[in-house]
């Protein structure tokens, strides 16, 4: 194989919806072998056209190591807003790697005209911030928060996550609701009535996969608690799919020159 037959190199970091999109991409373009990296956080992730690996690299030395092990070529991190700790290693891999890296970053949520937000910086936070008195709140910050809810076992909450549980005893009053995006708003109304939801936790993520919960909460007059995105080291960043597809296809003949 010459060097100008040599395919593309790609890691992709995912587990959000730009990335399931992006693979689908990548699989049927010429010249280009991507790999999907996944945190393994879910039991049943949605299948893929794309190699998977499931796991962490070891922090940056590891994903450092992998990099160069594997002759990969281009970084995408389409991994999820509030994956910072994955984000910030892939950064610092990438340059040590001396590779190529590129974020797909939705736009932040922003309130709109009838919203009820407080924005806290962290999950506890916002939960610290709820009332005393028990009340009626809807948790859509994931799986991985379950376990701060306990620090105000009073309320009653409603729980979704992608993958099906039991309620931990530290929360008497839980239901968890098993679901995976994109969700619909009229689906998020009748979920909040049908449970007298009067506050929505909930972390800025972005996109339009999830925003049904803000648009609900926002025409029944619902408080939301948001969680602000954790601080992510400067990188380059685009904001869609196509132009992250655009970003590696201009790329490409420099990583088909470069070889394995």
């Amino acid at each position: 194989m010459t060097k100008l037959d040599s395919p593309c190199r790609i890691l992709l970091l995912g587990g959000t919806s730009e990335a399931t999109s992006l693979a689908q991409s990548l699989a049927g373009e010429n010249g280009m072998s991507a790999t999907l990296s996944l945190a393994g956080r879910t039991a049943n992730p949605a299948e893929s056209p794309l190699p998977v690996r499931v796991g962490g690299f070891g922090g940056v030395d590891g994903l450092t190591e992998y990099l160069t092990r594997e002759n990969i070529d281009l970084v995408i991190d389409a991994t999820h807003p509030f994956a910072a700790r994955i984000s910030n290693n892939a950064i610092a891999a990438s340059a040590a790697a001396h590779i190529p890296l590129l974020a797909i970053e939705r736009p932040q949520w922003t309130p709109a005209g009838g919203d009820e937000w407080s924005e806290f910086d962290s999950i506890d936070a916002a939960i610290a911030a709820l009332p005393d008195t028990p009340q009626d709140v809807f948790s859509g910050l994931g799986r991985q928060a379950i376990p701060a809810l306990g620090a105000a076992p009073q309320h009653r909450y409603v729980i979704r996550v992608v993958d099906a549980s039991e309620p931990p005893a530290s929360l008497p009053n839980a239901t968890i609701v098993a679901a995976r995006g994109p969700f619909r708003t009229d689906d998020d109304l009748e979920l909040f009535r049908k449970h007298h939801i009067s506050h929505v936790l909930a972390k800025n993520a972005g996109g339009s996969a999830a925003y049904s919960k803000i648009e609900a909460a926002r025409l029944l007059g619902i408080k939301v608690h948001m969680v602000r995105r954790p601080a992510i080291t400067p990188r380059s960043t685009v904001a869609s799919v196509e132009d992250a597809f655009a970003w590696i296809k201009a790329h490409h003949r420099r990583c088909s020159e470069r070889g394995v």
